[in-house]
């Protein structure tokens, strides 16, 4: 590995030296308390600071080096601070004292730093704490500004060691303190360059051209694919305070951080004291970072992307927030959904009213044994049209937001239902593979015979079954479901 990344072997020996003939000497200021910080893994926050008066806080953080899975199948190398992606949070309050000792562990490859925003001087304390495996630093630093402040590692090439996972936050209370909430979460964008595709299975290298060239294979919340979903989603209750405490690593990508249904109440803008009310999406940079707060006020799921919505439905960057509680039909109620009739379709002005069904494509021949081949491919490209956007070309789906389609159980146990989602839409909880979704499916404008075509795609194609729709079934749906 340190011949891969270019590391001459100087550069340790100099280390080595360096720390050998200056031994530091670390001594507490007596008139402050002390107080040993604990680190916790995120999405979670160490617990707000109730104390009045400044401390000497010491923390402890090791660089760990290590294989893990970035998405389900696919490994990856992480560098990471504290053996999370992000690194763990540090919280001190304005006017503390940092005591910070970082370990690099013996059997790491490389040498490593960290640059602290939050901290008054050269580099960040990056040239103080640049140290060989084996080494540890220890830097001591006033917190002087309130505010939320990203941390990483700023050894050469800065950029890929970001990339492979070392950032994190460090959050200075004012001295007044923090209002109390309900609960506290931490998410932090990251982009990842590896040789392979999005989910290319099996251990991937970091392709430094794609990282020249800022053109990540994936965007992720807390450093894997699926980290804040399914069984790892972040939760709440209704009527509960909510505070993000969000920020974005980099190297490279920018993130416009949304929830999907809901409306943060405040934000403060850049991680610093000033905040703007009723925000729907908010701009972070690399190296930047947000506080949003906002109350939960109906149940079900909210869903945490960039609303650079390639990165969140191609590259990984999408999560969810779980409430529970009771229903408040006076916030958010009940939906009908129902054909158009004449009827109501003569209450529509007239630009709004649809084309007649007989405008529509007609449908193709009945089935024949000669004719497969051409539904498959009508069936490909009606898919490809109007399904893979969500469910990906695959059909493997978003875990915990866009269910599977190949593979699924669903699929091959309730073909029936098919056409009616297809043609009807649908929302709720589904439960596919063991897992379970909660979204709307809007309906989709295809006639009998791509519907029929779509289905048996999904059906042979991606679940090695065998055709189970024709368009005169699909047709028959359609009249039953309108009687």
């Amino acid at each position: 590995m340190k011949k891969k990344y270019g590391i001459a072997p100087a550069m340790f020996a100099c280390l080595a030296g360096a720390f050998a003939m200056a031994p530091i000497a670390v001594q507490a200021a007596p008139e402050l308390p002390i107080v040993q910080h604990e680190l916790v893994a995120p999405p979670k926050v160490p617990p707000r600071i109730t104390r009045k008066t400044p401390a000497r806080v010491v923390v402890h953080m090791t660089v760990e080096e290590f294989e893990k899975e970035i998405a389900p199948g696919t490994k990856y190398t992480f560098w990471t601070f504290g053996g999370t992606v992000p690194g763990k949070m540090i919280r001190v309050r304005e006017g503390d004292t940092v005591e910070l000792h970082l370990k690099n562990l013996a059997e790491n490859k490389l040498p490593h730093n960290i640059d602290l925003h939050a901290v008054t001087g050269p580099g960040g304390g990056a040239e103080r704490t640049l140290i060989a495996p084996g080494n540890e630093a220890i830097f001591t630093f006033k917190a002087l500004n309130p505010g939320l402040y990203v941390y990483h590692c700023a050894t050469a090439p800065v950029a890929m060691h970001i990339a492979n996972g070392m950032y994190g936050m460090i959050l200075v209370e004012p001295k007044e303190g923090m209002a109390p909430v309900d609960k506290e979460y931490y998410v932090m964008q990251g982009d990842f360059y590896t040789a392979g595709n999005y989910r290319a299975p099996g251990l991937q290298a970091f392709d430094m051209q794609k990282s020249i060239d800022e053109k990540p294979t994936y965007v992720l919340f807390n450093g894997a694919d699926g980290a804040l979903t399914g069984e790892n989603s972040l939760t709440a209750n209704t009527d509960e305070k909510i505070r993000m405490f969000f920020g974005v690593g980099g190297p490279n990508i920018t993130s416009s951080f949304h929830i999907i249904g809901a409306i943060f109440d405040k934000v403060y803008l850049e991680g610093g004291k000033n905040f703007q009310e009723n925000v729907q999406t908010t701009m972070v940079p690399a190296g930047g970072a947000t506080i949003a707060e906002f109350k939960t006020k109906v149940p079900g799921n909210l869903t945490l992307v960039d609303h650079s919505l390639s990165r969140a439905f191609h590259k990984g960057a999408i999560g969810l927030l779980k409430v529970t509680g009771p229903d408040r039909p006076e916030v958010f109620g009940p939906s009908v959904k129902r054909p158009l009739t004449e009827s109501t379709v003569n209450k529509t002005e007239p630009a709004a009213k649809p084309a007649p069904q007989a405008a529509k494509p007609a449908a193709a021949a009945p089935a024949s044994a000669a004719a497969k081949p051409q539904q498959h491919a009508r069936g490909k490209a009606v898919y490809e049209a109007n399904c893979a956007a969500c469910h990906q070309a695959d059909g493997k789906g978003v875990d915990g937001v866009f269910p599977p389609l190949a593979n699924s159980d669903f699929v091959q146990q309730r073909p029936d239902e098919l056409a009616a989602i297809i043609s009807q839409g649908r929302s709720g909880e589904l439960v596919v593979n063991g897992k379970r979704y909660n979204g709307v499916m809007p309906p989709q404008d295809l006639n009998d015979e791509d519907v029929a075509s779509v289905i048996n795609y999904i059906s042979v194609g991606m679940n090695r079954g065998k055709e189970v729709a024709t368009a005169d079934q699909v047709r028959s749906q359609r009249k039953a479901k309108v009687q």
